[in-house]
């Protein structure tokens, strides 16, 4: 899911940094002023999780590659607010010392997987726990959650792309940074994480989940969908 450098031309690029910059400040602001001293080396373990889960990808057609996140795993944790800290600060290293996503693309990879991905699967998350509740079910909706916001990230990035082709094109007509439309884009996006790598981030999720309720792990402190001051 990680967008390369030349596949984004600066409006989009800008726009993605001016929408994600305001985020950052806010999460930094809420995980300082609310975050329980005790819980904050569960940040650095939730952001090497996500960096090392977001290493094994595959690359898809179009200039992205496809792999789980953890985002939702992390927001259900330490929260969405610290998840967004969290996620981005792997992408960050991600981008900075590996070369994967580009250094202008990190405000659109960040937005994608760093606060869609973790908000959305958290608030879902919090309210399937709800109608199922239990361990099993607490697990189900951590699973069913993460899908949906590894999915909903996913087509973000999709129509990023997509709309590239409607926004740059050279005097001969031709695409000057990502090539494919939408009725490309989405397909491929969305073919890969609806029938592969949104099962991975489920069954990923769900089993941490059920493992951390069953053995009342540290790293979750207090009930599994417990709401957290963040």
């Amino acid at each position: 899911m990680h967008i390369p450098d030349g596949y984004l031309g600066p409006p989009t690029y800008l726009a993605a940094y001016a929408a994600i910059a305001p985020i950052w400040a806010l999460a930094a602001r809420k995980v300082k002023d609310t975050f329980e001293a005790r819980r904050v080396p569960l940040l650095a373990i939730s952001a090497a999780f996500s960096f090392l889960i977001m290493m094994f990808n595959i690359p898809i057609p179009g200039g992205s590659t496809g792999h789980a996140v953890g985002a939702v795993l992390v927001a259900i944790a330490v929260g969405p607010w610290g998840a967004c800290i969290a996620v981005s600060i792997a992408v960050v290293i991600q981008a900075l010392m590996f070369g994967d996503g580009g250094i202008t693309s990190i405000g659109a990879n960040c937005f994608n997987m760093a606060f869609i991905m973790p908000f959305t699967g958290y608030y879902l998350f919090k309210a399937l726990d709800r109608v199922f509740g239990g361990r099993k079910g607490s697990a189900f909706a951590a699973a069913a959650a993460s899908y949906l916001g590894l999915n909903l990230a996913a087509f973000a990035t999709s129509v990023e792309f997509g709309i590239q082709p409607l926004l740059h094109t050279g005097a001969d007509g031709r695409p000057l940074y990502c090539p494919y439309p939408l009725s490309a884009t989405i397909p491929a996006m969305m073919g890969e994480h609806l029938f592969l790598f949104g099962f991975v981030e489920a069954i990923v999720t769900g089993l941490v989940v059920f493992y951390l309720q069953k053995s009342r792990s540290a790293w979750i402190l207090g009930p599994v969908g417990a709401e957290v001051t963040t």
